[in-house]
């Protein structure tokens, strides 16, 4: 698989496992889980045919671990990310000192003020090291990083979960938990 069909598949992925599963007719279960089988049918029926090989393709080597399998590799989801109702079932973790955050200098001022919010996800996604949230930053132009108290904030009564790919979730980060450079 070549990397701009990498790319596509990975993209259709997220449009309907994480926002917009009804479009193509697909139904996620409360955890967001659904049957490959009833995935692949829907993205041919929707022009958009991707095959197994292409699928597990992209779950095992997407630069993001955006997707997982099941045990049994019938059912697939998101990771994370979802603007859609879903209980992923991770479990309160307690997270390292300090987490990261990419984001584009335009938003700081908003940042300083009300701090990190989820906007349209179900919750602020905090990056593990300064080159994840680098890179997560450098989406919208030139990367700022900031950096969270993280053991602040557990302290505080704040609860993180982690999902299997890395990202750290919280539902806010207050502004007196930032620093900013």
């Amino acid at each position: 698989m070549d990397e701009r069909r990498l790319v596509k598949v990975s993209k259709y992925l997220s449009k309907h496992l994480r926002h917009q599963p009804e479009r193509i007719g697909l139904t996620l279960d409360p955890a967001g889980w659904t049957d490959v089988d009833d995935l692949l049918r829907a993205a041919a029926a929707h022009r958009f045919p991707i095959t197994r090989d292409e699928l597990d393709h992209v779950v095992a080597a997407n630069d993001k671990r955006r997707f997982a399998f099941d045990d049994t590799g019938e059912r697939i989801r998101a990771n994370q990310g979802h603007s859609i109702p879903v209980d992923l079932g991770l479990p309160v973790t307690e997270p390292p000192p300090v987490l990261y955050h990419g984001t584009a200098g335009p938003a700081l001022s908003e940042i300083r003020r009300d701090g990190l919010r989820p906007m349209r996800r179900h919750a602020v996604h905090l990056s593990p090291d300064r080159e994840t949230a680098t890179r997560v930053g450098a989406r919208r132009g030139r990367p700022v990083i900031l950096t969270i108290d993280a053991a602040g904030m557990a302290a505080a009564g704040h609860e993180f979960r982690v999902s299997t790919n890395g990202v750290w979730l919280v539902d806010i980060v207050p502004p007196e938990f930032l620093t900013i450079p």
